[in-house]
């Protein structure tokens, strides 16, 4: 994070730094591992990119209506201090939510990262450590993404948000090997899917539509590897030790439900922080934006066995529980063929700019070795 673009009023802090727990497990086990989660390496391996050359950066995005969303999709939008803002003060309202939005993103990217580099140095199966070697690249790949789109779309950068800070310290601070990949794989990760989905389905953008589409292709196969991992793992444990991670599961939600309330906007932009926080809390807009938010997490939690009466309780308290019938297979598979669409969209307009260029080129040749025109009276 560039301290030079952060909003004033915010923290200008460039680095968070604490210890963590847990040993470094070597294996020599090296024929064990399992068919599904080495197909799952075999496609971290062939699903490798570039950003540089797969999006298009090129195309302009305006900094104060990057996402294009629809005004009544807006967090605030119907409340007393949004009827307030006029016009220039909404279009400054926008930029600073895509600020943080995209900041929250690239934190908890860099979190992932570090996460999947944890789980390398952690997890006891050699299967497992090959994924998440892949899941590095991964993450760092998506970092980098967000960073410059940050950087040169947006013009701004906020500091990570403090729900968020304390599930990546909760996760890396407990000794257990599986709590990084419960904490990054099903509830961040889970959790920062959905919100990608949101805003890629709202934006008519093409650039943060294909930023957010391409990582939510590798974002998938995370998922995937945490359920198969963690599904595994789980069914060999005792009733105390799920109820352990259950309540870490609880805990980790009420966080990631308070982390999009962006308290940090609120109070950057001076807005009434009461008025602010009493909406999101309650409004229309935001309780069905949570909703979705969980659609990935809820069905994972319980497909990975962590479905005992407490989550289901906190999980109906959050109005979230009938999302545990999404289909989270068909959801990432829809994930995927929305990256694979964009690209061959992609390639089919670089041909025919291609062709065009082709022909505007055989056109200009022909051009000069046509002979010159007779001057005027004279037969050729």
């Amino acid at each position: 994070m560039n301290a030079s673009n952060v909003p004033d009023g915010t923290s200008k802090s460039t680095n968070w730094t604490f210890p963590t727990a847990g040993d470094n497990f070597f294996t020599w086990e090296y024929d064990t591992g399992r068919e599904r989660l080495l197909n799952l390496y075999q496609k971290g391996k062939d699903k490798q990119w570039d950003s540089t050359q797969r999006i298009a950066w090129e195309l302009e995005v305006d900094p104060y209506d990057a996402l294009g969303t629809p005004e009544k999709t807006l967090a605030l939008y119907g409340s007393r201090q949004y009827e307030k803002l006029n016009a220039r003060e909404r279009q400054e309202m926008r930029q600073h939510m895509a600020a943080w939005e995209f900041s929250q993103f690239l934190h908890g990217e860099q979190g992932a990262m570090i996460c999947s580099a944890r789980i390398v140095q952690s997890v006891p199966d050699i299967d497992s450590k090959f994924f998440a070697a892949t899941q590095v690249m991964d993450e760092a790949r998506h970092a980098e993404i967000f960073t410059r789109f940050l950087n040169e779309k947006i013009g701004m950068t906020y500091p990570i948000n403090p729900h968020l800070k304390s599930l990546l310290e909760d996760s890396l601070n407990d000794s257990r090997w599986d709590m990084p990949y419960l904490g990054m794989q099903v509830l961040i990760e889970g959790l920062a899917l959905a919100a990608f989905g949101i805003l890629r389905d709202r934006t008519d953008k093409p650039l943060p539509k294909q930023i957010l589409a391409y990582v939510m292709q590798d974002e998938a196969r995370h998922v995937a590897f945490g359920r198969l991992a963690l599904r595994d793992y789980y069914a060999e444990l005792s009733s105390k030790e799920i109820a352990d991670r259950e309540e870490f599961v609880i805990e980790g939600c009420h966080l990631m439900r308070d982390r999009f309330r962006m308290q940090e906007v609120w109070e950057n932009l001076g807005f009434d922080m009461k008025e602010c926080m009493e909406y999101m809390n309650r409004g229309p807009r935001m309780r069905a934006f949570r909703s979705l938010l969980f659609a990935r997490i809820v069905p994972c939690v319980r497909d990975i066995g962590l479905w005992g009466q407490a989550v289901r309780d906190a999980y109906d308290g959050m109005g979230v529980l009938d999302m545990a019938n999404s289909d989270l297979v068909k959801l990432m598979e829809s994930d995927e063929a929305q990256a694979d669409e964009l690209d061959r969209e992609r390639r089919d307009t670089l041909a025919r700019t291609a062709e065009v260029q082709e022909s505007i080129a055989l056109g200009a040749a022909a051009a000069e070795d046509a002979p010159s025109a007779a001057p005027s009276g004279q037969r050729p």
